[in-house]
């Protein structure tokens, strides 16, 4: 029985080598920019109390240096400590706008439904931004915001036989190159407003 067992977990641990071995590498970006990349600038994500409720918020600076004229399609998201992804600026009301722009005191901020479109070239046609999520709740620990929409740069995802990997309708999955800022909030959910945020650092990611 001994030798049986062995024979049966010596085999599962082949399988799982090989598995591993055979396993495609995940797209990561370039190191260098292939394909038209615009120039993000941004603050730490904060923290804003308007009406009764909670916002976390990051305010930003996007410019266009790549010798054309591009389009500007702000992509946020928020992926929380347990998964859960959350898009940005999704029902928020104009007073909590009006008040991280004042307390910014950024007059040229734009809110998300303002500041997508054409951007020109060169830092006088900068834009001024904020993406904004409801807070997902009082004890955030880790999160991550994800920010797509400031390159060129795309993959189609293969499987290891090289063929295009298909969503469940059928669509080609296509990767793009985002940027991913990485914070943690240590602390309980006793007064939340007191609990510093760490900027963890940020990395380009294919997603």
């Amino acid at each position: 029985m001994r030798q049986a067992l062995a024979r049966v977990s010596l085999l599962a641990t082949v399988v799982i080598v090989a598995a591993a071995a055979h396993a495609k590498t995940y797209p990561e970006p370039s190191i260098y920019p292939i394909k038209w990349q615009l120039d993000f600038k941004h603050s730490a994500a904060k923290r804003i109390a308007v009406g009764g409720a909670a916002y976390w918020y990051i305010t930003y600076t996007v410019t266009n240096n790549t010798g054309q004229e591009q389009i500007w399609r702000p992509e946020f998201e928020m992926m929380t400590a347990d998964g859960k992804m959350i898009k940005s600026d999704h029902e928020i009301p104009l007073e909590v706008f009006d008040r991280i722009k004042a307390s910014e005191g950024s007059r040229f901020l734009l809110p998300a439904s303002i500041i997508a479109g054409s951007l020109r070239q060169g830092e006088d046609q900068a834009k001024d931004g904020v993406a904004i999520w409801k807070e997902p709740s009082a004890r955030m620990g880790s999160f991550e915001v994800f920010v797509g929409g400031l390159s060129g740069e795309f993959v189609i995802l293969k499987d290891d036989d090289g063929k295009e990997v298909k969503t469940a309708d059928g669509q080609t999955v296509i990767l793009r190159k985002t940027l991913a800022l990485d914070y943690a909030v240590y602390g309980g959910e006793q007064h939340p407003e007191q609990h510093e945020v760490h900027d963890l650092g940020e990395k380009w990611v294919m997603r």
